[in-house]
């Protein structure tokens, strides 16, 4: 008989969906220090349970352990809202005056968070925090195998968001989760975005949903020990990172490559932090025990402690084991332990020099994991810098475990438990996500320049070479007046772009040479800008006639007080021969300064602000 669909799961759905968003339109109003008041409350609230929630989704998963779950909803209830103190996400964000621009975040509505099985509660407490910072409601939708340990988070936080002030029932949690109610929710009218966070077929659901969704690819990591590595830290590292939660994150270490002539003393630094070997025949059953065909992970296997697995797959290990390693001899379908693995097992690939070890680790990425994470171990900067330009990953570590690198617990990346994969892994985003990705930003953006302007026109009609020869009659003008500094610096650059020597006729352009000058010196008496150097302009003092005796002498004359040049225009070729002169640009509050220009001029301080 065909699946009947739960038709109290789908009222659910419609209903705590249309609570969501009627209390998302009162939310809305919140200013950036009432949302962050709440966001606050709720963190605190989800740090004093982050013990009982780990025992709760270990309780009911039967995946990973309590000292790492405990460990990750720390993550999202007190890494990430430090993180995110004095994140602006509303109202105004941003001013540049030099481009007359003002940017504005505005919420998006309703968030529609689905929670995975291998992290319900720290999942859980991630998007409702993040959702929360961005001015929006959420609906968590659990997997139906962590739903009491995903709606107990969500509970926590409802409360907690309550007492702080927030609008009654900005925060839901499907109690009935099925995957006909999470679709509903996807596909909901009052639903804005989707936080998907799962398998690849719920990943790709959500995305052809029809709503704008952030979801992620599969990780399968590889992680390259250079030569120049220190190899008992790094293999201290990478037993930590693989042991972590029983390898439940999706950041996990998958496969390590490394060169042959390291292999011995490798080998012996995992062994040393309870890494087992396992032999060929033991890495072949564990194989079989792992996948159900192909490269897909068994559910039963998923977040079990090495001794489970080896268990299951008839052999024992020693009670200190923390994690199973298995050397391969290639990547691909015919290694499935080159695949990802989502527990403590481990894969071990040699090579013969740094060249092979780079493809060996794209091979690893384009098996499962692309565009995810990579590691490398080295301290050779320029191996790292070539590993990193050339693998298909978006976050490449470095010298650290990888699950903790990645989500940002020993990294500055931010804090996130929900990592993209970019386009070519399918992905709309490369980012760790955060409350940046759940705003939208309006622009103020005001008038500076003509159609005419913008397209290298001016309202004479001029030509391109009438223009530039114009351009080049003004700075002669100025060179003539003694002005070392150019008053106009866009003008400046059309200037330098004629041809050296060149000096255009102007009859072309229906423009005497009078007219130009008599401009030149309205625009110096407007700006009251002064010459470099008054000698150059002025006449040779005459001699006395003959008998008439030595002139009176005069009191010397007070030089005249330097006056400021105030540039109306400033670009980077400004700033750059500025450099080189040793001199400064002084800037007023009508000044347009690119931001090139402002770049370049950082180091050096060569902006001055000055008052018209």
């Amino acid at each position: 008989m065909p699946h009947e669909p739960d038709a109290l799961s789908l009222e659910e759905v419609r209903a705590k969906t249309e609570q969501a968003h009627a209390a998302w339109l009162e939310y809305a109003k919140f200013s950036q220090e009432r949302v962050d008041a709440i966001v606050e409350a709720v963190a605190a609230a989800g740090r004093a349970e982050a013990r009982r929630l780990a025992q709760m989704a270990v309780d009911e998963t039967g995946m990973g352990n309590v000292e790492d779950k405990t460990a990750k909803n720390l993550l999202c209830t007190d890494l990430l809202p430090r993180s995110m103190r004095g994140l602006r996400t509303l109202g105004v964000l941003r001013e540049i005056p030099e481009q007359r621009l003002t940017e504005i975040g505005a919420p998006v509505g309703v968030v529609a968070a689905i929670c995975p099985t291998t992290n319900p509660t720290s999942t859980a407490f991630f998007k409702i925090l993040i959702s929360l910072k961005a001015g929006n409601a959420v609906v968590l939708s659990p997997h139906p195998r962590a739903k009491e340990c995903t709606c107990a988070a969500a509970g926590i936080a409802m409360e907690a968001a309550e007492r702080a002030g927030a609008p009654r029932g900005l925060i839901q949690c499907l109690e009935r989760p099925t995957l006909e109610s999470t679709q509903e929710l996807m596909k909901h009218p009052k639903t804005a975005v989707i936080l998907a966070t799962g398998g690849s077929g719920m990943v790709r659901a959500a995305y052809s949903s029809g709503k704008p969704a952030y979801g992620v690819g599969p990780g399968n990591v590889p992680v390259l020990i250079d030569a120049s590595a220190d190899l008992p830290a790094s293999a201290r590292l990478v037993v930590e990172g693989k042991k972590f939660d029983y390898g439940t994150v999706c950041s996990s270490e998958q496969t390590v490559v490394a060169e042959r002539r390291l292999r011995d003393q490798l080998l012996a630094e995992l062994k040393r932090h309870g890494a087992y070997l396992m032999n060929d025949s033991e890495r072949a059953a564990v194989e079989k025990t792992l996948f159900a065909g192909g490269a897909r992970v068994r559910g039963e296997c998923v977040g079990k402690s090495p001794q489970k697995i080896a268990e299951m797959a008839g052999f024992s290990v020693p009670s200190g084991t923390t994690i199973l390693a298995g050397e391969i001899a290639g990547i691909g379908k015919d290694f499935p332990l080159s695949a990802e693995k989502l527990s403590p097992v481990l894969a071990l690939h040699w090579v013969d020099d740094f060249e092979a070890g780079v493809k060996a680790c794209e091979a690893v990425l384009r098996f499962g994991g692309i565009g995810h994470t990579a590691v490398i171990h080295a301290r050779d900067e320029a191996r790292v810098n070539e590993f990193a330009s050339r693998v298909p990953a978006y976050r490449v570590l470095v010298n650290t475990s990888s699950p903790q690198g990645s989500v940002g617990i020993t990294t500055n990346l931010q804090p996130s438990m929900t990592l993209g994969c970019g386009a070519i892994g399918g992905n709309v985003t490369s980012d760790n996500v955060g409350p940046q990705h759940l705003i939208d930003v309006k622009r103020v953006a005001w008038a500076v320049r003509t159609p005419e302007e913008a397209m290298g026109r001016q309202d004479s009609g001029l030509s391109a070479a009438d223009r530039a020869a114009l351009v080049a009659a003004v700075e002669r003008i100025l060179a003539e007046r003694g002005f070392a500094v150019r008053p106009a610096g866009a003008q400046a650059a059309v200037a330098a772009a004629l041809p050296a020597g060149a000096q255009p006729a102007l009859p072309a352009a229906g423009i005497s040479s009078a007219s130009i000058s008599e401009a030149v010196d309205r625009y110096l008496a407007r700006t009251g800008a002064a010459p470099a150097c008054s000698c150059s302009s002025q006449q040779p003092a005459q001699a006395p006639p003959p008998g008439s005796g030595p002139p009176a002498p005069e009191p010397p004359a007070a030089p005249p007080a330097p006056k400021i040049e105030i540039a109306d225009f400033v670009c980077e070729a400004d700033v750059r021969e500025a450099i080189a002169k040793k001199r400064k640009i002084f800037i007023g509050k009508k000044t347009i300064v690119t931001p090139a220009a402002r770049d370049a001029a950082a180091a050096d301080e060569i902006l001055v602000m000055a008052e018209r």
